[in-house]
């Protein structure tokens, strides 16, 4: 079997796509880890209500932590200048106001750019969507962080969804354990490939198709 990215690697690729000046909130699971590679400048909103909170503390920071310090995703920040804090109905004005970036992992997402976040099967942990749909609709950009497949092999990037949809044409970018992938007007692009690995063998883990760009490259960290 083929080496995938690990989650940290996938997270460093995305915080790429960040420059210093923009707003982004992080969704649980993956995209938190992307608080630790973003650029000096951008600022992390969490819909728990806080912007701007620093770097996350490490296992080895552990005493320094302050508990009330804490991420949507139950991870501890760090303190800095500019840090501000406000109730959840301003934390969502912000979401639905097109200003954000959104960064969310996926079950699975269409060539069209449909996105399902949660399969609201009943052995799910979290079976709610929560704040997922003002997160796609409401963003300035989109950006799905997930595994290119799911844990029985099966493609998470799909002609079609056949898991519960979150939102329709949401989706702006699609950065997996194998590739990056650009959802545009005339489909899927595929834009980098993990280190290993070929186009072609991308290809035969995708289900939905995908146009190979004019400057396909080697992902970079």
């Amino acid at each position: 079997m083929k080496d995938r990215l690990t989650d940290e690697l996938v997270a460093m690729r995305v915080a790429k796509e960040l420059v210093p000046g923009d707003y982004c909130n992080l969704g649980i699971g993956l995209p938190l880890l992307c608080a630790s590679y973003a650029p000096e400048g951008v600022m992390m909103q969490s819909e728990n209500g806080v912007l701007g909170y620093g770097p996350l503390y490490t296992s080895d920071e552990i005493d320094l932590i302050d508990q009330d310090m804490v991420d949507a995703g139950m991870r501890y920040f760090q303190y800095v200048p500019g840090m501000s804090f406000f109730d959840m109905l301003t934390s969502f004005a912000m979401i639905r106001s097109g200003r954000l970036i959104s960064i969310l992992g996926g079950l699975q997402v269409s060539e069209k750019g449909d996105l399902a976040v949660h399969s609201m099967s009943d052995d799910e942990k979290t079976t709610r969507i929560g704040g997922s749909m003002d997160l796609t609709l409401g963003a300035k950009q989109l950006i799905v962080a997930m595994t290119h497949n799911a844990k029985d092999g099966t493609p998470k990037v799909v002609r079609q969804l056949t898991m519960p949809v979150t939102a329709r044409e949401c989706v702006n970018l699609i950065v997996t354990d194998i590739a990056v992938i650009e959802v545009t007007s005339s489909g899927l692009v595929l834009k980098e490939f993990a280190p290993g690995w070929t186009p072609k063998e991308v290809m035969a883990e995708t289900e939905a198709p995908l146009t190979v760009a004019k400057d396909l490259r080697e992902m970079e960290f």
